[in-house]
């Protein structure tokens, strides 16, 4: 991909440099009130739960019109003395953000359908220290939920003070915090929900094409702006500043994640990078300072220049040294100029400073970055080389069916596969299941596939409710079903709520994801609906590779 080691540009003589010291299982279903349930592979495959256990089997989920961040797991609204004092400005680039909100744990299992390892977006995955989830909210809002390790904040009350003052920040250059969770042992953190990677996988790991210059140039003013922004509000502080801290929002446009604004853990490091990253003056005093994240933010520029993670010592040998054909990256010829490159480097290395006080400070920054802004009209994803907003990965042959609303061959598709997706792991059958009122569950189910393979959707819908509602049985497929035919009847509010109850039972069928995607359709969210369709294509097709 890199052809040629070229600098592109040339640099005159740079006189003086300061030397700097060297130096990311089986879900728990949360609409039950037992920790766990088993499948089987036959028509007899729905285990019943045990006597005496309600089973909530009816959607407890809010419409579109009641957001859960709003209410209690309950459904009462929530208390207005939950957070101290209102955020200054909910809205988001003319989006209405809700404010800051203590969740219970309950609702962040059923959001990220029981901390399911499928929703495990954080770096290292499982191994992550602090491992962060994707997941959706009852009112299908997407979010990141960070869950800290059990010993990180053995205390709660200085674990919610941080994250109520990280949540009343609100910014279009943040990923906000939306909320948080401080129930018993369990801390964990509710952001906005970025889908489009990190700046360190389209910079260092790029596949298709590598990052313009004018993209270069946005990420380090609209990182700069969320500095100066967070420093305005009394937050300077930012804890290990990288590549990975900067997400790409639903447009790519790049933003700086509000997690890093709080530290891993109460008594832990700021810094868990490379030490030949690290403020030295950091590695003096283990603390952290305002112009400590002024240098992380020179490592940045660093690595906007180069396309590499050079250790900042090392680029500021190669300045000094004039030797500049490294430190540049040589997928940028014909894009940097002189003068352009001449300024990066001198802002990144007045933010190298050895001596802390003589390093600008964020609103210097941005003045300092607004003059090298390119084709400043032109929408991030474009600059990112994408045709438009929306996701463009290829879809199946089902998710294209599903994206023209084909109820028809969704309707085959699924007829075809019968049950063979609520396959599970336990074999055997308890007693009950031979009882007269199983064999009445059974009866309706039958009644309701009877009416499904018929395509009369009424019959089937009450079959299948009269499934349901018994709650003695756990079965993706009937909800699948179920909504399928409230999609055939336009009743697309109960077929998204079927669709999210057999994504909880079952988190990687991508059966699930596509009848969300046509209900989020026929309820005109294009936007949703895209997203839905991307995770059913990919799932798809990582199962037919498989």
């Amino acid at each position: 991909m890199r052809t040629s080691n070229q600098s592109p540009f040339t640099f005159p003589v740079f006189h003086s440099f300061d030397c700097l010291e060297s130096l990311r299982l089986l879900s728990f279903c949360p609409f039950f009130t037992v920790n766990c349930y088993w499948v089987l592979p036959t028509e007899l495959s729905m285990v019943p739960v045990e006597d005496g256990v309600r089973v909530g089997m009816g959607c407890d989920f809010s419409k579109y019109t009641s957001c859960c961040m709003d209410t209690q797991e309950d459904g009462h609204p929530a208390p207005e003395d939950q957070v101290d004092g209102e955020n200054e400005d909910n809205a988001v680039e003319g989006i209405e953000l809700p404010r800051f909100h203590e969740f219970t744990i309950d609702q962040l299992r059923r959001a990220t359908s029981g901390f399911a390892v499928e929703n495990i977006v954080s770096e290292h995955g499982e191994k992550a220290p602090n491992v962060v989830y994707k997941g959706r909210l009852d009112n299908q809002m997407r979010i990141a939920v960070k869950r800290f390790n059990r010993n990180a904040w053995p205390e709660a009350q200085p674990f919610l003070e941080e994250a109520r003052a990280v949540g009343q920040l609100r910014n279009q250059r943040l990923v906000n915090l939306l909320g948080c969770c401080c129930e018993g042992d369990e801390r964990l953190l509710v952001a906005e929900y970025m889908p489009n990677d990190t700046l360190a996988k389209h910079l260092f790991h790029w596949e298709n094409q590598p990052m313009r210059w004018a993209m270069r140039m946005r990420v380090a003013l609209f990182l700069a702006q969320a500095l100066e922004y967070c420093t305005s509000k009394g937050r300077a502080l930012y804890h290990d500043l990288n590549a990975y801290r900067v997400l790409y929002d639903d447009d790519y446009n790049p933003r700086l994640s509000c997690f890093g604004l709080m530290k891993n853990s109460r008594d832990g490091k700021s810094y868990s990078t490379n030490l030949a990253f690290t403020p030295p003056e950091y590695l003096r005093t283990g603390r952290v300072t305002p112009e400590s994240v002024t240098y992380s933010f020179g490592t940045l520029l660093l690595d906007l220049l180069s396309g590499k993670h050079i250790p900042p010592s090392h680029a500021l040998d190669l300045i000094r040294d004039k030797n500049l054909q490294t430190l540049s990256d040589s997928c940028l010829e014909g894009e940097l100029t002189n003068d352009d490159g001449i300024e990066l480097v001198r802002l990144a290395s007045l933010c190298l400073q050895s001596e802390p006080r003589e390093r600008p400070n964020p609103k210097s920054l941005v003045a300092a970055l607004i003059p090298l802004q390119k084709d400043s009209e032109a929408p991030s994803h474009v600059l990112m080389g994408i045709p438009d907003g929306a996701t463009t990965f290829p879809l199946t042959p089902l998710g294209e069916a599903c994206l023209r609303m084909d109820l028809t061959a969704l309707h085959e598709v699924m007829e075809k596969m019968g049950y063979k997706d609520d396959e599970g792991a336990a074999t055997e059958l308890s007693f009950q299941m031979w009882t007269n009122q199983m064999q009445e569950t059974l009866d309706s189910k039958k009644k309701g596939d009877a009416a499904f393979r018929l395509k009369d959707f009424k019959t089937a819908i009450d079959g299948y409710t009269q499934f349901i509602d018994v709650g003695t049985m756990v079965s993706p497929t009937v909800y699948a079903r179920r909504g399928l035919c409230y999609l055939m009847s336009n009743m697309a509010d109960e077929a998204l709520n079927d669709a999210m109850q057999a994504q909880v039972i079952s988190p990687v069928w991508y059966i699930a994801f596509y009848l969300q995607a046509v209900a989020l359709l026929a309820m005109g969210k294009e936007n949703d609906a895209q997203m839905a369709l991307k995770e059913g294509s990919l799932l798809e097709s990582k199962r037919s590779t498989n």
